[in-house]
């Protein structure tokens, strides 16, 4: 009996905060505006025909738009990559399938496929995603893709936005495709 009282008293059990005891949600899908619906439809359009020509003249009505990274003629670049096995259309239409992301940029938002390339670099870092956007991510970027994020680059991989408005802002297909 009297070591009974010497002892301390029972501590209390120690639980992790209740976000982390629950389940993982999927994130909320992004809503997009009608204008970018709008332009992912005409683009989708085009891919699904199969017309480089069709995406080069939708690309030309966008002012600034991208598709490389040397800044060649939008058809020449496409038609090139479609020459050495690199669909353009085909990459495009399996791009769109995926989920979209959302960044504002100078105040304007894009809507950015796949959603991973919407973040920004620091936030890209393996460690800091979940485990389903880590496996989508080595999916989407490999092993060469992860250690440019992991050496402070952006996103590397094939990707594509639309502002707010409906301007077709860049599609370039990564790095393997602009190496």
């Amino acid at each position: 009996m009297l070591g009974a009282a010497c002892s301390p008293p029972p501590e209390e059990p120690v639980y992790p905060p209740e976000s982390l005891s629950q389940d993982p949600q999927a994130p909320e899908p992004v809503e997009i505006p009608d204008a970018v619906a709008a332009t992912r439809d005409e683009m989708l359009g085009y891919a699904k025909r199969g017309s480089l020509s069709g995406l080069s003249r939708l690309a030309g009505r966008n002012e600034g738009f991208v598709s490389n990274l040397g800044g060649q003629d939008h058809r020449a670049y496409w038609d090139l990559m479609r020459r050495i096995g690199v669909d353009p259309n085909r990459q495009l239409r399996a791009l769109m399938e995926l989920p979209v992301g959302v960044r504002e940029v100078d105040g304007v938002k894009w809507y950015v496929w796949p959603d991973l390339a919407a973040k920004n670099a620091e936030d890209l870092i393996p460690e800091k995603l979940s485990f389903r956007d880590r496996k989508r991510l080595q999916d989407l970027v490999g092993d060469d893709g992860i250690a440019e994020i992991r050496a402070g680059k952006g996103y590397p991989g094939m990707r594509t936005a639309i502002t707010e408005d409906g301007r077709w802002v860049y599609f370039v297909l990564g790095q393997d495709a602009e190496e």
